[in-house]
This record gives structure tokens, sequence and C-alpha cells, in this order.
């Protein structure tokens, strides 16, 4: 809808069209949140409530994408997954989510990158591994959420699997030095800064006293790690090969504050976690963040960013670098950290949208 159809339209067809699909059962609308929604579908009608912006949400049966009809007063806004101001430019979200098309801009803008490239046949891979500086990693060029992604990849037996893996969901292969520390999720909106996280992955701390497997049972029995929103660590086949690869095993004793990580993948449903950072980062990465935003032209945009520390700037950062854009950012990862201050970015987001709708300060 939003990329094919100017939005103005919809502001004269959407109630004589949406409810002639009602009445021919071609479609629902929905009023309120359900148990369906995303998370951060629930955010933004949480938000909504709270000031009084009314929402509909227009499900079709079986074809496209859900559509929603946002209202402040006289003001409305009509939208896929997120609502942004009228007459923002679209350019970006074009590209954004394309990570080879984001890599060469971003390039050209001196915004840090990981060293790589994309490529079609095992030989033009091949010649691109030799470049690049080891480990590498390899993933489909169209966003995956981490699915068929391989990394730690040292020899070239390694990466031609990996490449094959990689191929299953696309064509183009990004194949790229795998850059240094955790990734984190910077939110800018309007342009601005609003929040950071560190999104870890499974990982205990040790104590100098407990095994691997201690601390895991410890950390499991952490109230928060029993849903909705985190899940508890499990001794799997992914944990095995990160503790093999740090050269650890399950019965080994960590020394006192050292972090031993039981796999790569962030996701909260295989034991990630989020700590808030937003307090602590560097004015120098602030500022590259909003250079993002101005770059990629859009008042929405979740970065992806790789770094040790985001308390350092990123000029110091070894190895340090973007690896993904998101046009459609989970807001609600801001929202409900594992480990420090909740922050409110649906809130963020319909101030642009609606600025009649902030609250005023008390």
């Amino acid at each position: 809808m939003s990329r094919l159809v100017p939005e103005d339209i919809f502001d004269w067809v959407w109630i004589p069209f949406i409810r002639t699909l009602v009445f021919l059962r071609l479609g629902s609308i929905t009023r309120a949140p359900s148990n369906v929604d995303s998370g951060r579908t629930r955010v933004l009608w949480e938000e909504a409530i709270r000031r009084g912006i009314t929402l509909e949400e227009f499900h079709p049966l079986n074809i496209g994408q859900d559509i929603f009809l946002a209202r402040f007063g006289k003001e409305k806004r009509f939208f896929e997954d997120m609502p942004r101001p009228k007459g923002f430019h679209r350019e970006g979200i074009d590209w954004m989510d394309d990570k080879y098309e984001m890599k060469k801009r971003f390039l050209r803008a001196e915004i840090p990158v990981a060293k790589g490239g994309v490529a079609r046949t095992e030989r033009q891979a091949l010649r691109m591994f030799r470049k690049i500086g080891k480990p590498v990693i390899t993933k489909p060029n169209p966003g995956s959420r981490s699915r068929h992604t391989t990394i730690h990849i040292q020899n070239e037996d390694a990466f031609l699997s990996a490449f094959r893996k990689a191929e299953q969901l696309s064509p183009w292969v990004i194949i790229e030095e795998e850059l240094e520390g955790f990734v984190f999720r910077a939110t800018v909106i309007g342009k601005k800064f609003v929040a950071a996280l560190r999104r870890e992955p499974a990982y205990v701390i040790g104590d100098g006293t407990h095994t691997v497997r201690a601390l895991v049972e410890i950390e499991n029995k952490n109230p928060l790690r029993q849903g909705p929103h985190f899940h508890e660590i499990h001794a799997d086949a992914a944990a095995e090969a990160e503790l093999k690869h740090a050269r650890y095993t399950w019965d080994a004793i960590p020394k006192k504050d050292t972090v031993v990580l039981l796999g790569q993948k962030t996701s909260r449903g295989v034991g990630g976690g989020i700590t808030d950072v937003t307090g602590d980062v560097h004015p120098d990465n602030v500022a590259l963040f909003e250079k993002i935003a101005h770059v990629v032209d859009d008042p929405l945009i979740g970065i992806d960013f790789i770094a040790n520390d985001l308390a350092h700037s990123w000029k110091t950062e070894p190895r340090c670098g973007v690896i993904e854009c998101n046009s459609a950012p989970f807001l609600d990862l801001h929202h409900f950290p594992l480990i420090g201050t909740p922050r409110n970015a649906a809130g963020a987001l319909w101030d642009i949208i609606f600025p009649a709708s902030k609250p005023r300060k008390s």
C-alpha cells in the first residue's frame, strides 16, 4: 500500500473501501490490541490509548499487509507496519533493507561498515573471502533475522558450506569480515537519537565458584526469564558450539566477571537478553547515528551496530560498524529490557506523528 499507492488517495477512499471489504467478508477491523499483535504493534496501541489517539487495524483476508488508521483530533494517518509523518521521502525505505546498497551508500558517506561485498557465484565468493580479514561471516542479502547466517568462518571448506546455506534464501550472498563486539540497536526518530540497547546472545558471568552449567541454572531462575519477553537459556547444540569456540566445557569454572557466551543469536526466544545503554552512549556515537538517519533521510530507523562498548567513541573501537538498518524497528525492545531502564520509544514516534498528543509535563 504505502510504496505503491499515493497515500492521499486513502484520505477519501478508506472508510467506504474498507467497509465494503468487511461487508464482503474479505477482511475484518479491530479497534483494540489483541494477542495476535506483535510486541511492536502492542506498544504502539498502548501508547496511542494513553494519548487519546484512536487506532483501527484492518486485516485483509489472506492478502497483503494489515493497514492501520490513526486519528487524533482532525488529523489522521494511514500506515502499514509503522507510522511516519506526512510528507516524508520514501526513497530510504526502498534501499534501507538492502544490505549491499546500504553498504555502498554508507561507504560514500564515511560511515563505518564491515569490509566485504556481495557475490553470486562460488568463484566470486572465494575471491572475496581470500581478500578480507578472518574470521568472516556470510548472510543472505535481504534481511533474514539471522537465519541462514554463518559466523566464525576461518577456512575455505567452511566458507563454501556457509555460502551455499545463504544461497538457499537469496542468490546474492553478503561476505564480510566479522566485526568485533556486541550487536547494539540504536533507534533514531525524527532524526534524533532516542534510545540504545545491547542485544545479547545467551551468556553467563563467571563468579570463580560455579561451573558454566550451574551458572546457567542460576540465571534460568531469573523471574524475567519466565516469559513473555525473555526465556530460559538452553544447553543446546548452539551453546555447545560456542563453548567449544571459546575453549570452555560445561564443567569449567570461569573466573570472576568473565563473560561466557552460549550462542550467537540474540533472539529472546533462544535465551538472548537486552540491556538498555541509552544513558551511556558516547557523543560521537550519537552524532554518527543521527548522521545515518540524515543519509537515509527517514524519520524512523533502527540501526544495528557492532562494537565492544557504545560508551567509547566509534572512532577508537576496533572492527566496529553498521551491519543493518531497519525501516520497521521493533520499538518494544526498548520498552522491556532485561537489564536497565525502559525507554518509551513508541511515545517518541507518536510525538512526531501527532505532536499535539504529547502529554503535558505536570
